[in-house]
């Protein structure tokens, strides 16, 4: 009897959606749209055209079951943007002590990179805890993964099969780069810190410069 309602739950067990990864990558191409040539890594419309190029790829192999090429395009189209990321943020640093951008423009590309800081590193939590999206899908219930959720820690009968979905994860990244700590979910993988590190330092660095730039002009 216990094999068999093991194999109903498994059999019931709901596959993750998709659409909000492919939401989230797409509005990062989107805001980069929004920076200043000087902030862009290219024309400012190349990152979207790169998404949307990448995306479809990652779709279709997902859709027909080759999850290891699937596993490659999601590692592909993450990169780039965290890439495109890396490269506003390191020209925000360096251009904003000559003063050469309007206070409207700087405040608009630093909420354009905090939000894009948010989408990526949920993308990459999404990506890797737990081997990824199906690697958890398959998985009975998420019990091995880099982030300690809530749920985890309440009994089995309460959340059967329960396993973290991308908005759990874009809540993580939220909380990382508001509070600099993921607040309600314990980290446990030292890769997992290494990111929570990362993207705290983004948030902080793109957060002191705007205020320090604000002083400045007051």
């Amino acid at each position: 009897m216990p094999d068999v309602v093991k194999r109903i739950r498994q059999d019931d067990r709901k596959i993750e959606a998709r659409w909000p990864s492919a939401v989230a990558v797409i509005a990062a191409g989107w805001l980069n749209m929004g920076l200043p040539a000087a902030y862009s890594a290219g024309p400012h419309w190349l990152l979207l055209v790169l998404v949307l190029i990448l995306l479809p790829p990652a779709i279709l192999t997902h859709r027909y079951g080759r999850h290891d090429l699937n596993r490659i395009c999601g590692y592909l189209l993450s990169g780039v943007i965290t890439a495109f990321l890396a490269w506003s943020v390191i020209m925000l640093v360096l251009r904003l002590p000559g003063h050469q951008e309007p206070p409207a423009v700087l405040l608009r590309s630093a909420g354009a990179l905090w939000i894009t800081n948010v989408l990526v590193f949920a993308c990459w939590y999404w990506r890797l805890d737990a081997g990824g999206p199906h690697a958890r899908d398959v998985s009975e219930k998420h019990v091995n993964g880099a982030f300690l959720f809530p749920q985890m820690t309440r009994p089995d009968e309460e959340n059967p099969g329960w396993s973290p979905e991308f908005l759990d994860y874009l809540f993580l990244a939220f909380n990382t780069s508001t509070a600099f700590s993921p607040t309600d979910t314990a980290i446990l993988s030292r890769w997992a810190k290494i990111l929570v590190m990362t993207q705290s330092i983004i948030s902080l660095t793109v957060l002191a410069l705007l205020a320090a730039r604000a002083v400045n002009i007051l």
